[in-house]
């Protein structure tokens, strides 16, 4: 076929713009730990201009979980990252505080690694109790896995 390499890079650009369309709520920038502890009344606002609310009482938790000193380093809202990448059910933590942070709220084993992998009932877990310091993000590799290095 003699269009079939505009096809996929047509398709590529719909799923980076549908990927895009579903990352509209995230937050402009994130904020730490400190930042919203000091705050009267904390939130974020998101792309779409959405102002998120984050419970004190979740801010709190986090701060009983994390050392101190990690404070100005855990950036808030925390991204769950969704990808099918991770394996079914997959999401990854990133960031040296977060990691600290769900291993101590889910009661695992803290990785050496800077990021965590974890799965669909402890994702549902961690958001159960950080409804407002967590967000999804979805995530894809858009390297087509055919064509070799």
């Amino acid at each position: 076929m003699a269009f079939s390499g505009e096809g996929r890079g047509l398709n590529k650009n719909i799923l980076v713009k549908t990927i895009q369309t579903m990352n509209q709520h995230l937050p402009t920038r994130r904020l730490n730990l400190t930042e919203l502890l000091a705050m009267e009344k904390p939130g974020i606002r998101g792309k779409d201009n959405t102002f998120f609310v984050i419970d004190k009482s979740e801010l709190k938790l986090i701060s009983e979980s994390v050392p101190r000193f990690l404070w100005s380093r855990l950036r808030l809202p925390m991204l769950i990252e969704m990808s099918p990448d991770f394996g079914s059910g997959g999401a990854r933590i990133q960031g040296e505080a977060e990691v600290e942070m769900v291993s101590k709220i889910l009661g695992k084993e803290r990785p050496m690694d800077k990021q965590i992998i974890i799965y669909l009932p402890d994702v549902r877990e961690l958001r159960r109790k950080l409804p407002t310091t967590t967000q999804y993000a979805f995530i894809t590799n858009l390297r087509d896995r055919s064509i070799s290095d």
